[in-house]
């Protein structure tokens, strides 16, 4: 997939554009330039053409970059040339707006789920030099890779036990500790929204809290929704929109990936992550519509519809890790719809009070081109989450506000951490882009680390 310079000789992805087209065609000689106006190539994003040699084999490729203004250019576009190359070692050759991202892309398209469908390697070797950070690239890329395998895998293999061992395997790893509460225990420790959402399924709820790191060091505490199916309890899903709900432990996948890219690269932080694991399922032990459950910070709950369980689940855990007020406190989730209806698949909304957060959070999302965009904890709404039972709903009447609701919801469980963000992602792409094939997806956890890394460097 990618390799260190030294490997040997390597093929060329000449990247052109409709500008240098001809003189990079007359710079490779006669025969090719011939070859390729024969094949009525042009350089158009994307556009891609296997050149051969005039004595046989191969002297190289032309990739399309297109023009300046191509809504179709993208940092990550050059990447896409790793679905379309022959076997062989490769190289870019040509000008590239971050040749970082665009090998970074080379990997992330280089990955399919192999699970349960077999299928040869391709034999496809990127070798870069050495304006390249090849290990901080490779970090960033398996911790893609984790998140992507985590939420392909179906709910048969990937229950609250497998997602939980997930967990220990990348802390135990790493020399950090791990602790496991569950089923009926949750009740004894606190945890009663979890305990609800989850004590409908035959497989027990759990909650694991995992910490690596100097403890004199910040406080980093990721929190991931873990709810690894969701038919939406007795307010049952209909079968289109249950199809995805493997994904929706998307959060604590997500979460657990960006926890690793901290560990690997030795940041200078106390971290913690806490995901509640459980399955959100329909028998006659659901929490049902109408009950009223208490939460681990005392507000009391009222729930209006079985099918908003992850900001249940979030709550407990939010409030648990708000205890110690951390310097930093995210959360993931693949929480609402509405999200999806207001921003699409590719571009999940992030809430947060901290301004200057904020405002980290937008830059580093443009640098390594992991989009996110701010939407406003708009307090005016906070009303419409009021129960006349309880001290609140975990849904609104109506349809309006649904991500700016839930993450008000989650607001009320956060009071002591410095700063707190809440990311709303979908964890999959349903279409196929440069470096991001279709299916599951790692969304922010780029861009949340590049925050993390420049506010608490290694030394």
């Amino acid at each position: 997939m990618l390799a260190a310079d030294h490997v040997g000789p390597t093929l060329p992805i000449h990247l052109v554009t409709p500008e240098t087209l001809a003189h990079r065609l007359e710079a490779m000689g006669d025969a090719v330039a011939a070859f390729a106006r024969a094949s009525g190539y042009r350089a158009e994003a994307g556009a891609f053409l296997v050149v051969p040699a005039a004595g046989g084999g191969l002297a190289g490729a032309l990739f399309g970059l297109g023009g300046e203004k191509d809504a179709a250019r993208t940092p990550f576009l050059p990447g896409k040339a790793a679905s379309l190359l022959p076997a062989g070692d490769w190289r870019f050759d040509g000008p590239l707006a971050d040749e970082t991202l665009a090998t970074l892309a080379f990997a992330l398209e280089s990955w399919r789920f192999r699970r349960y469908k077999k299928a040869p390697e391709r034999g496809v070797r990127l070798v870069v030099g050495s304006s390249v950070d090849l290990a901080a690239v490779t970090r960033a890329a398996e911790a893609v890779f984790l998140a992507r395998e985590l939420v392909e895998t179906p709910a048969n293999d990937l229950g609250p036990a497998e997602l939980v061992a997930a967990v220990r395997a990348v802390f135990e790893a790493a020399g950090g500790s791990v602790a496991e509460t569950v089923g009926d225990d949750l009740l004894a420790a606190n945890f009663p929204l979890v305990h609800a959402v989850g004590k409908g399924s035959d497989r027990p709820p759990r909650l694991v809290d995992a910490s690596w790191g100097d403890p004199a060091h910040p406080k980093v505490t990721l929190v991931g929704k873990g709810v690894v199916f969701d038919t939406g309890g007795l307010d049952i899903k209909p079968d289109s929109a249950m199809l995805l709900m493997k994904k929706d432990m998307g959060g604590a996948a997500n979460a657990l990936a960006l926890a690793r890219m901290i560990v690997e690269a030795g940041l200078p932080v106390r971290l913690r992550l806490i995901v509640p694991a459980v399955e959100n399922a329909v028998s006659g032990r659901a929490f049902r519509p109408g009950d009223v459950v208490p939460s681990r910070r005392g507000t009391t709950v009222e729930i209006g519809n079985t099918d908003a369980e992850g900001r249940l689940v979030l709550a407990d855990a939010l409030a648990a890790a708000d205890e110690e007020a951390p310097e930093l406190l995210i959360d993931l989730a693949t929480l609402t719809g509405a999200a999806r209806v207001a921003l699409g698949p590719d571009l999940p909304p992030f809430y947060t009070a901290d301004e200057a957060l904020a405002g980290e959070i937008a830059v580093a999302s443009a640098r390594v081109f992991d989009p996110l965009w701010r939407m406003p904890l708009w307090p005016a709404y906070r009303s419409m989450l009021d129960s006349r039972v309880a001290d609140m709903n975990n849904v609104a009447s109506g349809g309006f506000a649904g991500s700016i609701l839930a993450a008000l919801f989650l607001e009320k469980f956060v009071e002591k951490a410095a700063s707190w963000v809440h990311v709303d992602i979908f964890a999959w792409t349903p279409k196929a882009s440069p470096g991001r094939p279709e299916g599951a997806e790692a969304q922010a956890i780029r861009a949340l680390f590049e925050v993390i890394a420049a506010r608490w460097p290694r030394p």
